[in-house]
């Protein structure tokens, strides 16, 4: 029997994204964040995760939603992503972690082609959970702007 592709889900607003599981290396409760000069506003800045220093993406604002205060529920996803120079760990502040889980199908719809200046390029895909849309990220994707940032000369 193939195995299922397993997801972990983040709500971000009110909205549900997934992060395929082999991406996540672990995460994290809130922790204070070190600022970096002159970082684009969503970097929040960098934390070490055993002896490394890694960059903090704001998931929020990276997706161009408005950006809010931590709050008991806020989680740093810890994840391992392909970067220009090979793979690259990235932290990713969600509003909130609910589970690892499969959806409800194998099969993902593809982004919706509503115009060409909008093309879905960091969505992988559309699944559902429970009913509910869930948007699959593509995180290699979603995180090549940032990840120049961290390797920056």
């Amino acid at each position: 029997m193939a195995e299922l592709n397993q997801y972990v889900t983040l709500g971000v607003a009110d909205e549900l994204f997934a992060a395929p599981v082999t991406k996540v290396q672990e995460i994290l409760d809130m922790r204070p964040i070190a600022r970096l000069p002159r970082a684009p506003g969503n970097l929040l800045g960098m934390i070490d995760v055993r002896g490394e220093g890694v960059p903090v993406l704001d998931l929020r604002q990276t997706l161009g939603i408005e950006p809010a205060p931590d709050t008991e529920n806020t989680r740093i996803v810890v994840l391992s992503v392909s970067g220009p120079d090979g793979l690259l760990t990235v932290g990713l502040r969600a509003d909130r972690v609910f589970e690892v889980t499969v959806l409800d199908s194998e099969t993902l719809d593809p982004p919706p082609s509503v115009s060409a200046s909008w093309s879905g390029h960091c969505i992988q895909g559309i699944g559902r959970r429970n009913g509910r849309f869930v948007t699959v990220l593509d995180l290699d994707r979603l995180l090549a702007d940032a990840a120049h940032l961290g390797h920056a000369a």
